[in-house]
């Protein structure tokens, strides 16, 4: 049955949903078990859900036009380098949209050539990976704040005690870990990070 040329059913539209659900779960697995974001920021899994969706419906809806796989990659490399102008992205989510799109593209894009087993398998390992470095390996789970400090006499090692007591004098933050970004001679001060331990973990 068509409309205007066009049917307005056809069997592509289960390969959707069985892909579509694949998808679907193992992004929920990933952003929602292994994704680790210390329960305060929402905008970033918002961002990996919609970015996620949207990459899996252009991906499948351009297959159907047999453009190929340098249409793939192509457009996989686009969406990999996107850099948002609000803010400044961290390592760590931009890892994270990298493997949302990652597995948007694989799911869109399986043909017939590709086995359910084999597309379960792919997803299944992702997830594992991801889960594994997100608790044991990669990320520290420290929430960090970046800020200019002012007394450069306790940049010395010698005087981390007492840079740590001053710290945790003004900003009330249980402060872990210090680093250092840039030091500017000129003006005394130094661009720090501080990594500390969220009261409400």
């Amino acid at each position: 049955m068509e409309f205007l040329d066009v049917p307005l059913f056809d069997d592509d539209l289960f390969k959707l949903l069985v892909r579509f659900f694949f998808n679907l779960v193992f992004l929920a697995l990933i952003v929602g078990v292994a994704y680790n974001s210390n329960g305060k920021n929402r905008n970033y899994k918002f961002m990996f859900l919609l970015m996620n969706v949207i990459v899996f419906f252009i991906c499948f809806t351009l297959k159907k036009l047999d453009l190929g796989l340098g249409m793939a990659l192509g457009l996989f490399a686009i969406f990999a380098i996107i850099r948002y102008r609000t803010e400044t992205i961290k390592v760590k989510e931009m890892t994270y949209l990298f493997v949302v799109i990652g597995i948007a593209v694989i799911n869109s894009l399986s043909n017939k050539q590709t086995s359910y087993a084999e597309l379960l398998f792919t997803n299944v390992t992702i997830f594992a990976a991801t889960y594994f470095l997100e608790r044991h390996f990669v990320f520290s789970k420290l929430p960090t704040q970046s800020m200019v400090y002012d007394n450069l006499e306790y940049q010395n090692p010698e005087k981390s005690v007492e840079l740590y007591k001053d710290l945790k004098l003004r900003t009330g933050l249980d402060v872990n870990r210090v680093s250092i970004n840039k030091i500017d001679l000129k003006s005394e001060t130094a661009t720090i990070v501080v990594h500390y331990q969220d009261p409400e973990n």
